[in-house]
């Protein structure tokens, strides 16, 4: 017998309705994703990638379906699903040491002593490379910087499913670059289940296990699923060559650009 997907999208539909009007955002998700996986979201503005995120991150309730995690219902927020936004969302009067050290005591305040949270909140600023940056404050750090500490903050909730809202759209190309190495990285170390939007392709064929293609909305679904079938650990510049990740490219550009192309011409 299969075991059951570690996070389980089930029959997810989201319709929102204002003053009369209703508005079919998301229509019939299933989809399966294992422990460990790392999984992207793609399609085009409006396709509902980041309210399919946000019923999972339980901040938004499915209309119909639900979510299940690790055999239990997501209807709430909880710290079993970490999310990092685009927006960094540090609080700038806070250090970069008591952003991530506030959500430590959040969670563990009662199974973890003082010494014990400290040097976990040191731990997860050393995976992204901020032990340095402890002491400072946001406004003095650059955006790179912020996102590595917002990363850390959503680590050191320890949760089981880490859920990233283009965490690099704002940020420069090299920036974008070294976090996605770093990510990467993380991912490695800890093989903790990761989902994240994004509207970059290269991005998603180097950084995931497999790409979900939404359809365009009103009604976006599930349009193509990919598998990414490259050895692990992946390095970008050898795979500018690399067969597979050209046809994954590839595909998912056509997939993309068909479903653009029929969008203009309707």
């Amino acid at each position: 017998m299969k075991q059951a997907p570690y996070l389980q999208i089930d029959g997810v539909d989201k319709t929102f309705t204002r003053g009369g009007t209703s508005n079919n955002v998301l229509s019939r998700i299933h989809v399966g994703i294992d422990k460990g996986e790392f999984v992207s979201i793609i399609g085009h503005s409006g396709c509902g990638k980041s309210t399919l995120l946000n019923i999972i991150a339980g901040l938004t309730p499915a209309t119909s379906g639900g979510v299940l995690l690790d055999n239990k219902e997501v209807n709430a927020p909880g710290p079993d699903r970490a999310v990092v936004f685009q927006n960094h969302s540090l609080l700038p009067w806070l250090t970069v040491y008591d952003n991530v050290r506030m959500a430590v005591d959040k969670v563990f305040s009662a199974t973890k002593s003082r010494a014990e949270r400290h040097d976990w909140t040191l731990h997860k600023l050393d995976l992204v490379h901020m032990t340095h940056a402890k002491d400072r404050r946001p406004a003095e750090i650059s955006g790179g910087m912020k996102q590595r500490v917002g990363i850390a903050r959503a680590l050191a909730m320890e949760p089981k499913v880490l859920l990233l809202d283009e965490p690099f759209g704002a940020l420069d190309a090299l920036t974008r670059a070294h976090l996605q190495d770093s990510v990467m990285q993380i991912h490695a170390s800890l093989k903790n289940t990761m989902i994240m939007i994004t509207h970059d392709v290269d991005e998603a064929v180097l950084l995931s296990d497999r790409i979900i293609m939404m359809t365009n909305g009103p009604s976006a679904t599930i349009g193509e699923i990919l598998e990414v079938s490259l050895p692990r650990p992946r390095k970008r510049l050898e795979l500018v060559t690399n067969t597979t990740y050209i046809k994954a490219r590839e595909a998912v550009l056509k997939f993309l650009y068909e479903r653009h192309a029929f969008v203009e011409a309707a």
